[in-house]
């Protein structure tokens, strides 16, 4: 006997009227299983599973979206998904997402302002039905689609005072500041501020060591390193290396990412330098493998994964009409001191 196949729409896709032909049950009932399962009774929703699956329906997420004036989407723009403080931002962001039934469209912008107003214009498109965006720093393109798309928006990272967003984040500045003075009370004169990537957080953080420094009466400009090339341990370790042959007498360094401090760590063992009596280091964000240096690393601890889980907490209240108390919430940071400082 020969199995008709069923039929589908135009398009080539299974409807979810032949769903519900084939489960016996109403298009409405359909929906429901789907949308809201524990509206539905366990049997009569594996039921309509099970169909689904024989023939391959896959919702049409946007007739659903127009039907209920709702995408379930959010966009969450992020620089980099090699960096894993994106990744810690975007794990807490799901945890919240998943437990409200949306979910993400992920847009890496290279921490290019041009492709991330570009990947914003391009995602619009999909009508979500919020936006959490990586810092505060945008192109003026990008703000005039924020004001006038009106569109529900959390930043990450920093907080913005006054503004009519959202915000989530701790101050780069004063996090420098405090890595910077714990250097100084610790008995260090001659600091190093070592950065790379350059991105707006990291210059702020940096700007926020040299106050400290300055503060201290101890700022010296000529023992900064300062460069564009992506933050890695072998480029840690080879600026360790050109600043202390410029400047022998250099006694800690700060360093605007945790890699860059792992890579200074191991490059003192290579060269017989001993951390922290002939040099401290502290490096920033407390990434996995900082307390297993040897010996293990001071830094600044950052709340990556609790910045996720509030940023999307602040939208899902938001779109929920509920009130909202704080609309910009600072978590702070902290400093670790371990055994470099």
């Amino acid at each position: 006997m020969s199995i008709r196949k069923p039929r589908s729409s135009h398009a080539g896709r299974v409807t979810m009227q032949e769903v519900a032909r084939r489960a016996g049950v109403s298009a409405i009932t359909v929906s429901r299983a789907l949308r809201t399962p524990d509206k539905v009774a366990e049997a009569l929703r594996l039921r309509i599973a099970r169909v689904c699956q024989e023939l391959g329906y896959v919702p049409n997420h946007a007739a659903s979206a127009l039907a209920s004036a709702r995408s379930q989407t959010i966009v969450v723009l992020i620089p980099s998904l090699s960096n894993v403080v994106f990744v810690d931002i975007i794990s807490g962001i799901k945890e919240v997402l998943d437990q409200h039934g949306y979910h993400m469209l992920i847009g890496v912008t290279g921490y290019s302002p041009d492709a991330e107003e570009a990947l914003l214009r391009k995602y619009l498109q999909h009508s979500p039905d919020g936006l959490i965006l990586t810092g505060i720093d945008h192109n003026p393109g990008t703000w005039a689609l924020l004001r006038t798309q009106r569109m529900a928006t959390v930043h990450t990272i920093e907080t913005l005072a006054g503004a009519d967003d959202m915000s989530v984040g701790f101050s780069q500045f004063d996090s420098g500041y405090a890595a910077c003075r714990h250097l100084v009370e610790r008995g260090r004169r001659r600091i190093g501020i070592i950065g790379a990537q350059l991105d707006p957080r990291s210059l702020r953080r940096c700007e926020g060591a040299r106050q400290a420094l300055r503060d201290a009466g101890c700022y010296d400009a000529t023992l900064e390193i300062m460069t564009p090339e992506k933050s890695s341990i072998s480029l840690g370790a080879s600026l360790l290396e050109s600043l202390r042959q410029q400047h022998p007498d250099c006694d800690a360094v700060f360093f605007c990412n945790d890699d860059l401090a792992q890579g200074a760590v191991f490059q003192c063992g290579r060269l017989g330098v001993r951390v922290p009596e002939q040099m401290a280091l502290v490096g920033f964000h407390d990434l996995a493998g900082t307390a297993w240096t040897t010996p293990p690393l001071s830094t600044i601890a950052t709340p990556r994964y609790q910045i996720g889980v509030s940023a999307a907490g602040l939208l899902m209240q938001h779109l929920a009409g509920e009130p909202i108390a704080q609309r910009h919430v600072d978590l702070g940071f902290t400093l670790v001191q371990r055994e470099t400082s």
